[in-house]
């Protein structure tokens, strides 16, 4: 009887402790997207360039992610997402470890999910699904990418709010603190955003704000340079700011980039169509190395036929206007067709056209006439127009 009693015990405990692993995980996740780009009129001198090409659709990563049931109804959760590049194997997002993601927080269905740590902010999380971008990736998005539809900025020290959905409605918080002793809202960043999806239409609108370092030093420039130098995001800020390429770099030295974005998606059968508008500016102080605001409107259009259930087709157009401290205007058409080889693997073929008018701003002092620089590649074209093309796969693990 004792025997039997023991072997039921060590059934019992065997059972609670499979029950009890079962409840936690742990995934391993990660993709690559590699390509060969053309890109027509590459520099300023206009040269042509046939390179390898990483992250047309999606930035290549891996990552660990987990939960854990604290019992409840309540989960304790963690990411940690690292970016690199599969053509050197450097890391991405400057050069940090874990530079996409790294947070821990607590989940729970009926109150929502609160977390800690490095992150997206929520008009990234809410708004930019509902955009080209999230079908095609880099080469459908905004010029220079200013209004951050690209995720080109992640927040550190963020605290951030994601409600339930109720009936299709859900909202999003995030506050990040600057974390400077007798100064605390130095380089703080804060956001919000809700959405609203119920059978094929889905809308969402959002806001955030970015606050640069309050020093010379912060923003890389010396008192020598404030007046002229173009100055740089700061490493006080706790948003990595959306500095992509010629179109914006004048103002790297902004004391602050606000970002007001909405967006609506209809779907019909096979064919998906969305609109976007979104209105950034950047503000300068007495620290940086321009006098007068710059602001940019941006409007998109995105059209998406899903040709068969393995292949999909878009057509993209994106018109960016800015105006304040200089004008320059900014017309883009991009086109993309993606076919899925297996549910992991599939390859694409992007392009894009830009053209560019108007005047841009290089430094505190120095303007010129607007050059194209295709979505936020970063290629500086030496004239108003610039294309570029890349075939791809991409893989996902």
């Amino acid at each position: 009887m004792k025997r039997i009693a023991l072997s039921t015990l060590s059934l019992a405990l065997l059972g609670a402790a499979g029950a009890a692993h079962a409840q936690s995980s742990v995934t391993l996740y990660g993709l690559i997207d590699e390509s060969i780009q053309y890109v027509h009129n590459a520099n300023p001198a206009n040269d042509n360039l046939f390179q390898t090409f990483a992250g047309n659709l999606q930035g290549s990563r891996w990552g660990v992610k987990g939960t854990e049931d604290l019992g409840g109804g309540l989960k304790a959760i963690f990411q940690l997402e690292n970016g690199f590049n599969p053509n050197n194997g450097a890391l991405g997002q400057g050069g940090k470890m874990f530079g996409r993601q790294a947070y821990v927080g607590l989940t729970h269905d009926a109150y929502g999910t609160l977390t800690a740590g490095r992150q997206y902010d929520p008009v990234v999380d809410l708004v930019q699904p509902l955009t080209g971008d999230n079908y095609f990736g880099s080469t459908f998005t905004t010029a220079g990418d200013v209004d951050n539809n690209d995720n080109s900025s992640r927040t550190n020290n963020a605290i951030k709010y994601v409600s339930p959905t109720w009936a299709g409605f859900q909202f999003e918080g995030m506050y990040a603190l600057g974390g400077v002793a007798g100064a605390t809202g130095s380089g703080q960043t804060w956001s919000g955003a809700a959405t609203y999806n119920t059978g094929p239409i889905g809308v969402a609108a959002g806001y955030i704000r970015m606050e640069n370092g309050n020093t010379l030093a912060s923003r890389g420039l010396t008192p020598a340079t404030a007046a002229t130098g173009p100055g740089a995001w700061g490493a006080g800020a706790t948003s990595d700011g959306t500095i992509d390429s010629i179109v914006n770099s004048g103002y790297a030295s902004a004391k602050s980039i606000s970002i007001a974005s909405a967006a609506v998606q209809y779907v019909a059968g096979p064919f998906t169509v969305n609109g976007r508008y979104s209105f950034a500016q950047y503000k300068p102080d007495g620290f940086s190395s321009f006098r007068e605001q710059e602001k940019y409107q941006v409007a998109g259009a995105y059209l998406g036929y899903q040709l068969t259930p393995a292949m999909l087709l878009g057509l993209g157009y994106t018109y960016t206007h800015g105006g304040g401290d200089t004008s320059a205007n900014y017309h883009q058409v991009s086109l993309g067709g993606d076919y899925n080889l297996s549910k992991r693997t599939d390859i694409y073929l992007v392009g894009a056209y830009q053209h560019a008018s108007g005047t841009q701003r290089v430094d505190g002092t120095t303007t010129q006439s607007a050059v194209a620089s295709v979505a936020d590649y970063g290629n500086t074209a030496g004239s108003q127009s610039q294309e570029i093309v890349s075939l791809g796969i991409r893989h996902k693990f």
